[in-house]
């Protein structure tokens, strides 16, 4: 590991003027889970790193029916998974949360690092993506709101600008809406996702995402639509367990095969559409 400078802005403002300053000199430094090891493999090699944990604010998750849910970018996964205005109206996300890694990981690993790492294996990321969440970003332009199905662009690769950060994630509410979070790993604990899902249903409207199954987490729209105010059958499941199926385009890595996970995509679907039907 190289020596880097240390930084600590005690404001938004503070932290926006240091991304400026430094650019691409810079990386921020929020739970640490996927930094640390970044800059031990020296797969990153910055001249600052920034730590915003000091921000007054970023730690706190707020809930109204009005406003929906906002997690502060530094509140921990445990925080958000043991949350109880989290817990009673996002389920699944809290579910999510609490499937990350160990609870001595889960005590540093945000959600807000878990997008913001761009990983297609997220596990955060398709309970966002099911509930239409927004990335909420402050930079020298000013505020602006993202929403978490297009500030992912790739593999590693995000919308955000050089002098902006992500300040926390606003989660629209709405009471109607139920979802089912799964995720197949080769270990029941402290393992990577093999393929991790959202299926949520609001009245007849279905929205189906996943992970780990195309170079961004994913929705899918095709399937979503066959769905959309119809009576769930046997038949209609099958179709769309079928269509799903086509709507990712997985990979063989050392994890599962490209035939395992179009299969897994398959199950999920059939489960969690008998389950929400």
């Amino acid at each position: 590991m190289r020596e880097f400078e240390f930084l600590q802005p005690k404001s938004i403002d503070e932290a926006i003027a240091m991304r400026v300053e430094h650019g691409e000199r810079l990386v921020v430094f929020n739970g640490g889970t996927d930094i640390v090891i970044q800059l031990r493999d020296r797969l990153i090699a910055p001249d600052y790193v920034m730590d915003i944990k000091k921000i007054p604010g970023l730690r706190d998750i707020t809930f109204t029916e009005k406003d929906g849910l906002h997690i502060g970018a530094c509140a921990t996964m445990n925080e958000i998974g043991t949350n109880e205005a989290v817990k009673a109206h996002y389920p699944y996300l809290a579910e999510a949360a609490l499937s990350v890694g160990s609870k001595q990981v889960r005590n540093r690993a945000t959600s807000v690092g878990n997008i913001v790492n761009a990983s297609p294996l997220c596990d955060t990321g398709t309970p966002l993506y099911a509930a239409d969440a927004l990335l909420c970003i402050e930079g020298k332009g000013g505020r602006r709101e993202v929403p978490v199905r297009e500030f992912i662009t790739f593999v590693r690769r995000t919308v955000l600008q050089k002098d902006e950060i992500v300040t926390g994630i606003r989660v629209p509410y709405d009471k109607n809406l139920r979802g089912i979070f799964t995720k197949v790993a080769r270990r029941r604990e402290v393992d990577l996702s093999t393929i991790c899902a959202t299926v949520a249903r609001s009245g007849g409207e279905w929205k189906l995402a996943f992970g780990a199954v195309a170079p961004t987490p994913v929705r899918m729209p095709k399937t979503e639509a066959l769905l959309k105010d119809r009576a769930i059958t046997e038949a209609l499941i099958d179709e769309a367990a079928k269509l799903a199926r086509t709507e990712v385009s997985p990979i063989d890595d050392v994890r599962a095969s490209k035939e395992y996970r179009l299969d897994v995509v398959e199950v999920i679907v059939r489960r969690c559409l008998k389950e929400l039907a």
